[in-house]
């Protein structure tokens, strides 16, 4: 009896370990994906913006039809902060990383469906709010409006996104017009 219930609080352990490791992977991860990449991508960077939020842009043809590396590469950076806690990770719980990484994947191309007119159910739209959740509908809108919708996995970091954006672009201006001055 005594054996049974400690083979059972070791898999209790064993699942929260799993949980709590896939979900500080996919939070730690869009945060650093959002704050050092993506914003600052959509500031000083030309390709991104490009890519994704041009007129006539599909994720699909840029991202997955072309054989371009340099969109590739931009997939890449934007996963990379994912990636960088795996080593630290794994050692807390191979499974959770493998969960984490294997549902940040799946919400890459969840989140692109858009493209083929997906609607999302009331049910689990409703579920992605109540869990901070980006859906299609709400990355579609970040698609046609760059200052809009920020988070890739989590809407939690739109507000936070928007005012790092707005300081960034105040920095560009700010050197823009020291530099400028320099110049004269």
């Amino acid at each position: 009896m005594i054996k049974l219930a400690s083979v059972g609080e070791e898999l209790d352990v064993f699942i929260v370990k799993a949980f709590l490791v896939a979900t500080f992977l996919l939070v730690i991860g869009d945060a650093i994906s959002t704050f050092l990449y993506h914003v600052p991508e959509h500031v000083f960077g030309k390709f991104h913006s490009l890519v994704h939020h041009g007129k006539n842009r599909s994720f699909v043809h840029y991202a997955v039809l072309t054989r371009n590396p340099l969109v590739l590469l931009d997939g890449f950076l934007g996963a990379l902060p994912y990636f960088i806690f795996v080593p630290w990770l794994w050692n807390i719980s191979p499974l959770g990383t493998i969960i984490g990484l294997i549902l940040g994947e799946l919400h890459v191309v969840w989140r692109h469906v858009s493209i083929i007119k997906w609607k999302t159910p009331k049910q689990v739209k409703l579920l992605c709010k109540l869990l901070f959740i980006t859906t299609p509908e709400r990355h579609c809108l970040h698609h046609k409006n760059a200052n809009l919708a920020y988070g890739d996995i989590f809407t939690f970091y739109d507000y936070p996104a928007r005012l790092w954006l707005k300081f960034l672009v105040f920095l560009k201006v700010k050197y823009k017009q020291t530099m400028t001055t320099k110049q004269t």
